[in-house]
């Protein structure tokens, strides 16, 4: 399949708020494209993350999100793979893996020490995906939320 991976601008936002409002659907949360493209391009234009786009044909098909961190033992930067989505009619393609690779470049071209990323127990696309792609599991930690109210 032909495609191409860019990093999103401002100019790329209606399309990947577009998807990113599909991705919170899918984890279950009520649609509201213009809080997600507001959450999208305060990311962007504060430096807070970094989206790359996948294109099929010219069209936005597929996301992945970045979050800088800082790893304790490591003691250098890592990207916390926050969101990843491609298009239900595009799935099977390879293009997630595609953008887990732009990913993985990413981290090469920054001088990171890695990736991060966190899935629900429940996501069977993602637990089949992440280990396909050389991500290890990490039974050793749990993970804990505090929300404020």
């Amino acid at each position: 399949m032909n495609y191409k991976i860019k990093k999103a601008t401002l100019e790329d936002l209606n399309e990947a708020a577009q998807l990113f409002d599909l991705y919170r659907v899918f984890y279950r949360q009520v649609s509201d494209f213009e809080r997600g493209k507001a959450f999208l391009r305060e990311r962007i234009l504060n430096g807070e993350s970094d989206i790359f786009l996948v294109l099929v044909e010219g069209q936005v098909v597929g996301f992945v999100q970045l979050y800088r961190l800082f790893h304790y033992t490591k003691l250098q930067k890592q990207w916390l793979l926050s969101d990843l989505f491609v298009h239900p009619d595009y799935r099977g393609r390879g293009l997630s893996v595609a953008l887990i690779d732009r990913s993985k470049r990413w981290c090469e071209e920054t001088g990171a020490c890695g990736l991060l990323l966190e899935t629900e127990k429940t996501n069977e696309i993602g637990n089949t995906l992440y280990p396909r792609c050389g991500f290890e599991y990490d039974g050793h930690h749990n993970y804990y939320h505090w929300w404020c109210e």
